[in-house]
Order: structure tokens, then C-alpha cells, then sequence
């Protein structure tokens, strides 16, 4: 049956939505010599993703098909699936996201796609529309492609100079997982994948011999989605995975999304879906990891994260002999395992602490969120006195679903 684009969009739309990994942070304005362009980076197929600034950007999420080669057993979009299949042509997607841009729906996109043909023909596709895009319709929005690391190397190297940000997905944590579950993929070749869009991002950054620079590639980094409970990986498993990929493969951003049951589902796979907790957990400790100096085994070192409270706070709970730390004498590495005290809060505090003294009524204004650290702190004129790590010190952290925030 022909279908037309309205049909396409809201099947290929809710298609898209089990991919996690379509934020745009890290993405910039493109150039444009003449100072013009369409689109800015800075109803249906319509995400919302988060830049580094607080500003919330609109994106076109979409798979360019939803037909599939392989049967990989957690995917909705598998060949063996009984789904609803359409598929967009390389112009479609164009006219989609311009349309769109010019409608003010959307600042940019984000392309993802199942494998038709082969993976060479999938990737020469989006690649076709990235280029469609900038070099036709002057299109200077964001993009991101979702590239498939079985595709040739050239042509993953043409889409890091048409998109802001490349994405190969490792789907599953561990390589058992994958032979189980997705046995026609490849660990090994995700790695590779990875590792060239690495050497590639390096070497754009370099000045040629005549002192001109190269052409960006892929400029806001590329990023990975792990899937969480479809396989038997503990949090520990999964964070080691994660920290390997950020040193080894300067990966900007590992995305995590909870497995969620799907139709004729196979036998290999849970019947329910993991906590969304988990998930809330994973993207904290990842944070920790990133930013805060802590190391995998610290904060999942049994294994599973601590579902009631968040990775620093259970850190702290458990290493009470670290505590109270003097806001005034601790160095940055130990001021950021302080429940309560961001990497901008530390900051302050040690700038402040050159001109004098930093007491509670300071940290305060400093941004520092006392209800959670000052149970851990001493400064002049405060020390926890009677707050202890009894039973009754914990309670305080645990909070209701509702409650809950990311950082």
C-alpha cells in the first residue's frame, strides 16, 4: 500500500523514539560565508534536547526506514517483526526538514535508520541527505546521523563532515550480550567504528602546511546508547563500559535507556522492563565519572547502584570516616565528593577561600545545596554536632519518585 508523507512520518517517528541518544550539546551555529543559511543550532517526529547553555533545542527525529536486514532480539524494527514498515526517500527527508524548519517546529535533526540492502547503501542514503541539505538548501542547523560501523570507512567519513555529531550505537554492554542477543553485530567493529571517527575528529582539528584549517568533522563529538536490562549486565558492568568508551574512544556523551518489552518478543528477553530508577541512577553515576573524579569501582563496587538515593550521597554514607570535611582546608578532589556541592559551587569556594574565610552562610550563596551537605561539612561557626550515620542521617536522602533530579 502507497502511503503518503503524513503516514511515513508518524510510523518512522514512533519509530525513532527507542533511540536515547539524540541530545545536541556540544552543537554550534555552522559558518555561512555570505551570512546566509536556514536553521539554527546554538507535533510528530518532534524531540526536545538540552545544549550545555540551558537552551532547549527542538529536533526532527526520524528513521529514514523502519525495514531491517537483521534480527537483532531487542529491537521493534527487527526482520522478523510484525511492525508497520515505511520508508522515507532521500528528498522526502529534505523536504521534511526544511518544511519543518521554516514552520519554526525544528532547529535541526536527528537521523537514524534501519538497514535496507546493505549497510553501504543505508549509509550512502543519509549520507545523501546531510549533503542534500547543506550544500543545496544552505541548511545550517544541526544534524546528527546515527552511522552504521559495518558501513564503508569513506563513507562514515563523508557524514563527519556534513553532520554536527556522529552516533555509532553499542546497543548492549557486554559482548556476551551482543552474541546473544544481536549476533550479527559486532563488537569488534563498533570499536574500529568508534576509533575512526576518533582519528578522524583529531586530525580535522590540525592546521595543514600552509597554515589553513581542516574541515570540520564531526565538530559536537560523536555519542553511544547502551540498552539497560535486557541482558544480565549489573551497573558495574555498565559503567565500565561507559568509562572505557569516554577514555578510549573520547566519546562527548553515553546515553542509557531501560529496556522496554516489545511485541512477539523473544524468550531470550525480561517479560518487564528494568526500574526507570535505574536509568535515572546510571546517567548520576555516569556524571560522577565524567566530572567529579570518582572511579567505577567506587560507587558500583557491589555491582548494582543504590536505588534510594544517588551514587555520592550513598558514597558518602558509606565512607563516614571521610567526613566532615573543613570547607576551608580540603582540596577540590575531596570538596567534590561533598553531597550537595557541584564542580561550579567547588570552584567558588576555592577562589573565595583566598580572600578569607568561607563560613555556611556563604556556601549558601555560592549555590551549594546545604540540606544534603551539611551533614558532611565543617566551616567556622557550623559543624554537624549531632547529625550522625544512624539510620535516621540516611532516611534524609531517600526521596519520593517525584522528587527525583538528574544531578
Amino acid at each position: 500500500m502507497k502511503r503518503d508523507l503524513s503516514q511515513k512520518l508518524a510510523i518512522l517517528s514512533d519509530a525513532a523514539k527507542y533511540d536515547a541518544s539524540c541530545a545536541s550539546s556540544g552543537g554550534q551555529r555552522r559558518d555561512s560565508r555570505d551570512g546566509k543559511g536556514l536553521g539554527s543550532s546554538g507535533g510528530t517526529g518532534i524531540c526536545h534536547a538540552y545544549a550545555p547553555d540551558g537552551r532547549c533545542i527542538s529536533l526532527l527525529k526520524i528513521l529514514m526506514t523502519n525495514f531491517c536486514i537483521y534480527d537483532c532480539a531487542y529491537c521493534i524494527n527487527r526482520v522478523s517483526s510484525q511492525v508497520e514498515r515505511a520508508r522515507f526517500s532521500v528528498d522526502e527527508v529534505v523536504s521534511l526538514t526544511v518544511e519543518f524548519y521554516r514552520r519554526n517546529y525544528i532547529e535541526g535533526l536527528f537521523l537514524s535508520s534501519g538497514i535496507i540492502r546493505s549497510p553501504d547503501d543505508t549509509m550512502a542514503d543519509m549520507v545523501r541527505i546531510a549533503k542534500t541539505l547543506r550544500e543545496r538548501e544552505n541548511f545550517r542547523g544541526y544534524i546528527h546521523l546515527k552511522t552504521i560501523p559495518d558501513a564503508a570507512p569513506e563513507l562514515i567519513e563523508q557524514a563527519g563532515l556534513y553532520a554536527d555529531r556522529l552516533s555509532i550505537n553499542v546497543e548492549l554492554p557486554t559482548e556476551a550480550g551482543m552474541t546473544q542477543l544481536a549476533p550479527e553485530k559486532s563488537a569488534r567493529g563498533i570499536r574500529k567504528a568508534m576509533a575512526d571517527v576518533r582519528v578522524q575528529r583529531e586530525a580535522s582539528r590540525e592546521v595543514t602546511h600552509t597554515g589553513k584549517r581542516k574541515a570540520k568533522f564531526a565538530p559536537a563529538g560523536q555519542s553511544t546508547q547502551m540498552i539497560v536490562g535486557a541482558d544480565g549486565a549489573d551497573d558495574a558492568a555498565i559503567l565500565g563500559n561507559a568509562s572505557n568508551l569516554y577514555g578510549n574512544y573520547g566519546l562527548s556523551r553515553v546515553y542509557y535507556s531501560a529496556f522496554s518489552p516489545i511485541p512477539d518478543a523473544s524468550k531470550m528477553l525480561p517479560l518487564i522492563r528494568p526500574p526507570l530508577l535505574r536509568e535515572h541512577r546510571l546517567y548520576q553515576a555516569d556524571w560522577l565519572l565524567r566530572f567529579y573524579g570518582f572511579e567505577v569501582g567506587e560507587i558500583a563496587g557491589d555491582g548494582m547502584l543504590d536505588l534510594e538515593v544517588d551514587p555520592k550521597t550513598a558514597w558518602a554514607l558509606q565512607h563516614r570516616e571521610s567526613f566532615p570535611v573543613d570547607v576551608n582546608r580540603a582540596g577540590r578532589e575531596m570538596l567534590l565528593r561533598v553531597p550537595g556541592f557541584g564542580a561550579k559551587t567547588v570552584s567558588r569556594i576555592l577562589d573565595a577561600r583566598r580572600h578569607g574565610a568561607v563560613r555556611y552562610e556563604h556556601l549558601v550563596t555560592m549555590g551549594a545545596v546545604m540540606k544534603h551537605a551539611k551533614a558532611f561539612i565543617s566551616t567556622p561557626g557550623w559543624s554537624p554536632r549531632g547529625l550522625t550515620d544512624d539510620a535516621a542521617l540516611r532516611s534524609r536522602f531517600v526521596k519520593p519518585p517525584e522528587q527525583l533530579s538528574l544531578f
